[in-house]
């Protein structure tokens, strides 16, 4: 990590697991939410239509985090801001998440703290120290983006299936995202900006995430679908989409004059 040591992670709203990507076309994903849903429960938070998520990535001018993930270094990390839910509805007080995601080894560690959206600003961009039932966390964050000089540097938004294991498969979380798109600029949650789809429209990716191994039965599920494992990060996809810096050998392109017929931007 470039001289840099990685913190022990907070017990705090900290999360450990193992994760696997699959590339998959939206087609399938009706067939296969019904095939999870035999073993899976729905997340709580989950409605029929599913949930967006919008995050704000923070980096450094060289793009250092999407260096560390592109090059694959056993210790790397990225920052961002996370909204669940309407953008267009988001005020000053409503709840956001900072998170740290850091990738040690092949586990991945989450860790995050809950701040109004205005607080959560105040920290990440204009670093100034806001009081938190965590400030141990908060506190390293603001060391973080104070002595890495990091900056917003694109925003990903996405609608999300989410089911969550039970029995013998707890820990277990599987998760359906579609309609993957970002920007580069005017980071505001509820700006009337917009957003170019970064992945493939015809294209969804399902995230598998265990506390210890995923489960066989998955993994039989996957093979007997030809589910194609993928090394793909959202963020990094919305830095290439941009044009930020040159499109690297893990980009999922979208090449097929079917997509061709698509909009190219969104407004949501």
């Amino acid at each position: 990590m470039h001289g840099d040591r990685l913190r022990a992670p907070s017990r705090l709203h900290a999360f450990n697991r193992y994760e696997i990507k699959y590339l998959i076309d939206v087609d399938q994903v009706d067939r296969l939410r019904e095939e999870i849903e035999r073993r899976l429960d729905r997340d709580r938070h989950c409605p029929d239509e599913g949930y967006s998520i919008w995050s704000t990535y923070y980096d450094t001018r060289r793009l250092r985090f999407y260096w560390e993930k592109i090059e694959g270094l056993k210790f790397r990390r990225k920052l961002r801001i996370r909204h669940y839910g309407d953008r267009f509805a988001a005020t000053a007080q409503t709840p956001v998440y900072v998170e740290i995601k850091q990738r040690v080894n092949k586990v991945t560690q989450k860790r995050r703290v809950r701040l109004p959206y205005a607080e959560a600003l105040a920290l990440c961009d204009r670093r100034q120290m806001v009081e938190s039932d965590s400030q141990p966390f908060v506190e390293e964050v603001l060391d973080l983006v104070s002595r890495l000089d990091l900056g917003a540097t694109a925003m990903t938004g996405y609608t999300r299936h989410a089911y969550v294991g039970r029995d013998a498969d707890l820990g277990l979380r599987v998760t359906f995202d579609r309609r993957i798109r970002g920007r580069d600029r005017d980071f505001d949650l509820a700006a009337q900006a917009e957003n170019r789809l970064i992945v493939p429209a015809r294209k969804a990716i399902v995230e598998v995430k265990a506390n210890e191994r995923v489960p066989y039965w998955f993994t039989d599920l996957a093979a007997a679908r030809n589910l194609q494992v993928v090394r793909v990060s959202k963020y990094c996809q919305s830095v290439e989409a941009y044009g930020l810096v040159p499109r690297s050998i893990f980009h999922l392109s979208d090449d097929h004059h079917a997509d061709a017929r698509r909009p190219a931007y969104l407004k949501v």
